[in-house]
């Protein structure tokens, strides 16, 4: 599991269109098939063990909680990071307080050309 933050010190302030002070930050493009969800973790809540069918980067836009690679040691995640998951990788999510988040699946994910990853013990 990787571990991404998308700061709005990372983005590209937006000039085109009579724009004024907004903030762009790129996560990734992909020219295969994707797929794009919201998933919402309420209080107390997880998304069970499994294995990633294909990667998964999973977005969080509010809240907290934590989220696990195969060694199952819960890493906490906040609102402007990413956990990429690879296909194959066994996994689960979880908060204590409520989390939402953009799942992106897709077989040619790659956060990291756009996105300063994030070091987790």
């Amino acid at each position: 599991m990787k571990i991404y933050k998308f700061s709005k010190e990372n983005g590209r302030k937006v000039e085109k269109y009579q724009s004024h002070l907004a903030t762009y930050v790129k996560m990734v493009q992909t020219n295969k098939a994707a797929t794009i969800g919201y998933m919402y973790i309420e209080g107390e809540g997880t998304v069970g063990y499994h294995k990633a069918p294909i990667p998964q980067l999973f977005i969080v836009v509010e809240g907290e909680g934590w989220v696990t690679g195969e060694d199952q040691k819960r890493i906490p995640i906040k609102s402007g990071e990413a956990a990429l998951w690879e296909k194959g990788e066994w996994h689960t999510s979880g908060s204590e307080t409520g989390m939402t988040a953009i799942v992106i699946q897709s077989e040619e994910l790659h956060p990291e050309t756009f996105m300063e990853r994030k070091p987790h013990a």
